[in-house]
C-alpha cells in the first residue's frame, strides 16, 4: 500500500516521525512495526489514540511524546498509511551483560552498585546518555583520588536479537604524588607541627611502608578542617584558610599544595551565658559547660560542653533538644562572650521497643535487660545501660540503638535495638608446646546461650594425657522476674598430677553443687553456694609436704594404701562488673571477691579467699587503643587441729599458676614450690670388730636433696598484668569486636606460707642450690610478649608469643602456646 503523506518533525533527538498526509484522517486501524521484546499490547496502552479517533500534526506529537515516555524505544516514526496509523519503532537494545577490566582502585561490586542506583543493569534497556553520565562520574573520582592521566571508556558491543554487552574499560595509571605542602601566613606555629596534623603528606619516615604521599581532594578538604580546629582550640577563633592552589606539573605525576592562612590573635572567654528553657536548672547546666571565664577560647571545648548538656537533657525524655553557642566577639580586648541558648523540646517518649538481630536469641533474653521501658520517657542514660547490658551478656558482637520518630507524633519514637550474634558457645580444647613438656591437649564444649534462652550449660567430657573428667552444668541468670540465679554442677575427674607438670599422685573426685544468686544493684551481686566433695589419693610421692600432710590426714597402719575424704563446703562471692561489654571490653572494670570454707564435720578443714580484678581505659574515642591492667589474689589455709597437729591446707587444693590464664611464658602449672624429699646420707664405720664395720649416720651437710620437677603448688598467689590492647594490623575493620592483638607485661608470684626453708640451711651448698624459699612472697616472676585472640566460630582462640624476664629455679618456660576455647 503506497504511503501517501507524511507529517510532524522530529520531537526529541532518540525519536522522529513522518506523516504524509495534508489533512487529518480518521483511524480505522493502528499499526506497530519493528517490536521485538516489548509485546504489542504494552505499546498500544502507550499509544493515546484508537480506533475511530481523528489525528493530525498536533495528535501525532502526543503519540510521540507517551512513546518516548514509555522508555522503550531510541527511535519512533508516525505514518499515515490511507486511514491507518502506522508507527516504526527501533527498541532500546536491552544489556546482556556487563564486564569491567583494568580497575584496581575500585572493587568491582563498588562499580556494580554505582551502576544499579544509575539502572544499569543486566536485562535492563540500554540508555545511551546515561553511559556518558558515567564514564565522567568515574573518571572524576579519579581525579579526585590525584589519578589525573586515568581513561574510563564504556565499549557497546552489539549482540544478536538486539542486545549489547557493555565493556567498561579503565586505565587508571599512577597516582600523582605531593612533592611538597607549603603554609603560609603561620607566625604562631611552625610548618612541622602543622603539617603533622595533615593527613596528607609530602615525606614520609623511612619505617612507615604503609603510607603514601597520593593527592585525594576530599582528604585535603579534611585536611583543612583539622587546621582550622587546631587553631580555634587554641584560642584562634578569627583563624581563616584564605585560599587553597593545588599545582600539577605538565606531566601530572607531581603535585604541589600552598595554604594560605590568616592566624589572628588569641581571644579569651569573657563570660558565659544561658537564654532560653532552662528548666529551673540553671547552676547545672553552667557547671555542665567547661568553658569558664578567663579561659582561652576552645571550640572543641564548646562543641563538647554542648554536648554534655544535650546528654544531660536527654536523661530526662528530653530526646532532641538543640543546644547552640553563639559567640560574641569583641576585637578590641579579643575576647568573646559565649551565649548559650537552650531549647529542650518537647518530652519524648517511647511507644514500642523493636529488636532485630537475634535469630538465636529470644526477644525474653533481650527484653529482661532492658532498663528503658516502653510507655515511658525516653533517657539516654536507660538506653546507654541497656546497650551495656547486652553487651555484658557476651552473646553479641555489637549492640546499636536507633530512635525512630512517628508521623504526626512529635512526642512519641520507637526504640530499635539491633544485634549482631556471634558464638556464645564454645569447643574448648587446648594445644601448647614447651621445651620440656612437649605438646599437650585438651577438650569440651560449653554453651553459654543454650537454645537462645540466655541459660548457661556446660556439658564437658574431656580426655587428654593428665585428666578424664566429666562435669555437667547448668546456671539460670533468672530463676525469678527479680534476677536471682540459680545454678548446679555434677563432676567426676580422675587426675594424673605427675603428667600436668605437678608431683607424681592420683586423684579421683566427684561431687555437686548449688548456688543462688541476687542482684544488689545494676552492677553488684552477691552469691551463696554449698557442695559436697569425695576425693580418694592414690600413688603419692613421699616428698616432705606430703609427709606433713600423712601426719594429720594419713592411716598408720595402712601409710601406703589410698587416702579418701569427704567435704562439706560453704561459699559467699560478691561481684561488681561495669565493663561495656562481654567479651573484649575496652572499658569499665570488673571486680569479684570469693571466699570458701569446709565446715566443721568434714573430713579436711580448710577455706581459701580470693580476689580478681580487671580494668580497661579507652585511650582514644573510638576505643582502637585501650589499657588493661588486672590482677589477682589468694590465699588459703587450715584451720583449727586434729592431735597435736594444726590442719594445713590441703596440698591437691593449691592454688597453680603458669600458662596463658595467669603467667604467660611459663608452662602451665610450670610455677611455683616444687616437691621436696631430704634423704640422710649412712657410711660405714671402719672401726675393728667381730662383726667388721656398722653403719653410722653421716653428719646432715651430706644429706641428698630430692625436689620435683613437677609443681606442688601453693596455698599464696598474685599474679598481674599491664596490656596494651592495640589495632590489629592489616585487619579489617569489619573484624574488629572478633579479634583483638595486645602487648603485655605479666608478673605473679605462687608461694607457700608454711614451707620452713631454715630446716634445709645446713645442707651443702650443691643441695641447696636446687631449690629457693618457697615461702618468700617476693620472687616475682615476669614476661613479656605479644597475644592475639580470636572469637572463631568453635569457641576463642588464643596465640601468645612470650619471653620469661625474671625466673626461679625450676620454672618451666615456653615461648609459644596456642589454646582454643577456654585455656588450662
Amino acid at each position: 500500500m503506497a504511503i501517501r503523506s507524511a507529517f510532524i518533525a522530529s520531537l526529541a533527538l532518540l525519536a522522529s516521525a513522518s506523516l504524509q498526509a495534508q489533512d487529518a484522517f480518521v483511524v480505522e486501524d493502528i499499526r506497530i512495526e519493528g517490536l521485538q521484546r516489548v509485546a504489542l499490547g504494552a505499546a498500544l496502552l502507550s499509544v493515546p489514540i484508537q480506533v475511530g479517533d481523528t489525528v493530525d500534526a498536533e495528535t501525532a506529537a502526543i503519540i510521540l511524546q507517551s512513546l518516548n515516555a514509555s522508555n522503550h524505544f531510541e527511535d519512533i516514526r508516525v505514518y499515515q498509511d490511507e486511514t491507518i496509523l502506522l508507527i516504526k519503532v527501533r527498541e532500546k537494545p536491552t544489556i546482556s551483560s556487563i564486564e569491567f577490566s583494568g580497575n584496581k582502585d575500585i572493587k568491582d561490586e563498588q562499580l556494580q552498585e554505582s551502576l544499579d542506583s544509575s539502572k544499569i543493569q543486566v536485562g535492563e534497556s540500554l540508555e545511551r546518555s546515561v553511559i556518558a553520565d558515567v564514564e565522567k562520574g568515574l573518571a572524576d573520582f579519579y581525579y579526585s583520588i590525584g589519578k589525573y592521566t586515568a581513561k574510563v571508556q564504556a565499549i557497546v558491543t552489539p549482540l544478536p536479537r538486539n542486545r549489547v554487552n557493555i565493556q567498561f574499560v579503565f586505565t587508571e595509571g599512577d597516582a600523582a604524588q605531593i612533592d611538597q605542602i607549603n603554609i603560609v601566613g603561620n607566625t604562631i606555629y611552625p610548618d612541622q607541627e602543622l603539617l603533622e596534623t595533615l593527613e596528607l603528606r609530602d615525606t614520609l619516615p623511612w619505617w612507615d611502608i604503609m603510607g603514601n604521599r597520593r593527592y585525594q581532594k576530599q582528604t585535603l578538604e579534611g585536611d583543612l578542617e583539622t587546621l582550622t580546629s587546631y587553631y580555634r582550640d587554641r584560642g584562634y577563633i578569627r583563624f581563616q584558610v584564605e585560599s587553597t592552589q593545588v599545582a600539577m606539573t605538565p606531566s601530572k605525576d607531581s603535585i604541589y599544595i600552598s595554604i594560605n592562612v590568616k592566624e589572628g590573635e588569641p581571644y579569651h572567654v569573657n563570660d558565659v551565658k544561658m537564654s532560653g528553657d532552662l528548666m529551673g536548672k540553671k547552676e547545672v547546666l553552667l557547671a555542665l559547660f567547661t568553658q569558664r571565664s578567663g579561659d582561652l577560647y576552645n571550640a572543641a571545648e564548646v562543641t563538647f560542653s554542648e554536648e554534655r548538656i544535650s546528654k544531660y537533657l536527654g536523661r530526662f525524655g528530653y530526646a532532641y533538644p538543640e543546644v547552640t553557642t553563639y559567640p560574641e566577639i569583641d576585637d578590641e580586648t579579643n575576647e568573646v562572650t559565649l551565649n548559650v541558648s537552650v531549647n529542650p523540646g518537647k518530652r519524648v517518649y517511647v511507644r514500642r521497643i523493636n529488636y532485630a538481630g537475634n535469630t538465636i536469641t529470644k526477644d525474653e533474653v533481650l527484653r529482661r535487660e532492658m532498663r528503658q521501658l516502653e510507655g515511658a520517657w525516653l533517657s539516654n542514660s536507660a538506653v546507654e545501660l541497656s546497650e551495656n547490658r547486652l553487651n555484658r551478656l557476651g552473646f553479641f558482637e555489637t549492640v546499636e540503638s536507633e530512635t525512630i520518630r512517628l508521623p504526626a507524633q512529635d512526642d512519641m519514637v520507637d526504640l530499635e535495638i539491633t544485634v549482631k550474634e556471634q558464638p556464645s558457645g564454645s569447643f574448648t580444647a587446648g594445644v601448647g608446646y614447651g621445651t620440656d613438656s612437649g605438646l599437650s591437649l585438651q577438650a569440651g564444649v560449653q554453651q553459654n546461650n543454650f537454645l537462645g534462652t540466655g541459660n548457661k550449660i556446660g556439658a564437658q567430657i574431656n580426655t587428654n594425657r593428665y585428666n578424664r573428667r566429666a562435669d555437667f552444668s547448668y546456671t539460670d541468670p533468672y530463676f525469678t522476674k527479680d534476677g536471682v540465679s540459680f545454678g548446679g554442677r555434677i563432676f567426676y575427674s580422675e587426675f594424673d598430677a605427675g603428667s600436668a607438670n605437678l608431683i607424681n599422685y592420683d586423684n579421683t573426685t566427684y561431687g555437686t553443687s548449688a548456688s543462688l544468686g541476687f542482684p544488689l544493684d545494676e552492677y553488684n551481686r552477691v552469691n551463696f553456694g554449698i557442695g559436697y566433695n569425695y576425693n580418694e589419693l592414690s600413688n603419692l610421692d613421699d616428698y616432705d609436704q606430703i609427709r606433713e600432710f600423712y601426719l594429720i590426714y594419713g592411716d598408720e597402719t595402712n601409710p601406703d594404701g589410698p587416702l579418701d575424704f569427704q567435704t562439706f563446703d560453704l561459699t559467699a562471692g560478691w561481684s561488681r562488673i561495669t565493663l561495656n561489654r562481654g567479651t573484649f571490653p575496652t572499658s569499665g572494670s570488673s571486680n569479684s571477691a570469693n571466699a570458701l570454707i569446709t565446715t566443721p564435720n568434714s573430713d579436711l578443714n580448710y577455706f581459701t579467699l580470693s580476689y580478681n580484678y580487671r580494668q580497661y581505659w579507652p585511650l582514644d574515642r573510638r576505643h582502637d587503643w585501650v589499657l588493661s591492667t588486672s590482677a589477682s589474689l589468694g590465699y588459703g589455709n587450715g584451720y583449727g587441729s586434729e592431735g597435736r597437729h594444726d590442719h594445713i591446707m590441703p596440698f591437691f587444693k593449691n592454688y597453680r599458676a603458669g600458662g596463658s590464664s595467669s603467667l604467660r611464658g611459663f608452662e602451665s602449672r610450670g610455677v611455683g614450690p616444687r616437691g621436696v624429699r631430704r634423704i640422710t646420707q649412712t657410711g660405714i664405720d671402719p672401726s675393728p670388730g667381730p662383726g667388721g664395720g656398722t653403719s653410722i649416720a653421716l653428719p646432715p651437710e651430706y644429706d641428698v636433696l630430692e625436689v620435683s620437677s613437677g609443681s606442688i603448688g601453693g596455698n599464696a598467689m598474685v599474679t598481674g598484668t599491664a596490656e596494651l590492647i592495640v589495632p590489629t594490623p592489616f585487619l579489617d575493620e569489619a573484624y574488629k569486636n572478633s579479634v583483638r592483638t595486645s602487648l603485655f607485661v605479666d608478673v605473679g608470684n605462687l608461694w607457700d606460707t608454711e614451707f620452713d626453708y631454715d630446716s634445709y640451711k645446713d645442707l651443702s651448698r650443691t643441695q641447696l642450690a636446687q631449690l629457693y624459699d618457697y615461702s618468700d612472697p617476693t620472687k616475682f616472676r615476669a614476661s613479656v610478649g605479644l597475644t592475639v585472640q580470636w572469637l572463631s566460630p568453635m569457641g576463642p582462640m588464643i596465640f601468645s608469643f612470650a619471653k620469661p624476664m625474671s625466673d626461679e629455679v625450676g620454672d618451666k618456660t615456653e615461648t609459644f602456646s596456642f589454646n582454643v576455647g577456654q585455656t588450662f
